[in-house]
């Protein structure tokens, strides 16, 4: 018989959990040269290899697991450092970083280009900061990690660099379409929205609820109809 692969610790952190019959957990694992994979922690709740503490989200932590299927099995677990604390509206956002990740990456795909940018995008939720310009950075890095990087900062078709002043269209498969300056509708987002979200910068109140709905439509297209579980959280929070 085949010996299981072994590997040797890797950071990662949980995107999710659950309970395995009565003793074990199952986890989402994105690891940082793995992607991301199942796995089980067996015996969990009791372990002393596996604690059941360092096996939740936002929590970095070293891993070791062995086998060859789609479903690994955790042997070792070591914090990488302290939980990151999301509150409030922070958690929720958390939640749905989480989600992108399942919901977008295969298992067993590495990205190792998205693991950092993922743990600064909980690094800013966990810092009390405004949490639309780190979301708005991360969905955009995920687009282009998984080669659907949106067209910013030239028009489509003609090339011509994006124009603050101007009203765009946003056509999925094309890019930003020009409206015409003698009233062609209020358009989707503006050239300024436009270059701010190419540039990573911060942006106004109006600019960042046109770069929220316009993200919204890119990652929709590859998310399919099942609605966001993190969007229903969100909408509970802001009704409470």
């Amino acid at each position: 018989m085949q010996e299981p692969s072994r590997q040797a610790l890797s950071l990662c952190f949980v995107l999710h959990r659950r309970e395995y019959r009565n003793t074990s957990l199952l986890v989402e694992v994105f690891a940082t040269d793995s992607g991301r994979f199942p796995a089980i922690a067996r015996g969990a709740k009791g372990s002393r290899s596996v604690p059941a503490s360092l096996l939740q989200p936002f929590q970095p932590v070293w891993l070791g697991w062995i086998g060859q299927g789609e479903v690994k099995t955790l042997r070792s677990a070591e914090a990488a450092g302290p939980a990151l604390v999301l509150d409030s509206k922070a958690l929720v956002c958390g939640f749905y970083l989480n989600e992108l990740l399942m919901r977008l990456l295969g298992r067993n795909d590495p990205h190792e280009g998205l693991f950092g940018p993922y743990a600064e995008a909980l690094t800013w939720l966990a810092s009390g900061a405004d949490p639309a310009q780190g979301l708005r950075r991360f969905e955009l890095l995920l687009l282009r990690e998984l080669g659907y990087g949106p067209l910013l900062e030239t028009e489509a078709d003609s090339g011509v660099p994006i124009r603050a002043n101007r009203r765009y269209d946003y056509e999925l498969e094309r890019g930003p379409i020009p409206l015409p300056l003698n009233g062609g509708g209020t358009g989707l987002v503006s050239g300024r929205t436009l270059l701010g979200l190419a540039s990573g910068g911060a942006l106004a109140p109006q600019e960042s609820r046109e770069a929220r709905e316009l993200l919204r439509r890119l990652l929709g297209r590859y998310l399919g109809e099942r609605p966001l579980k993190s969007r229903e959280l969100f909408r509970q929070w802001r009704a409470d």
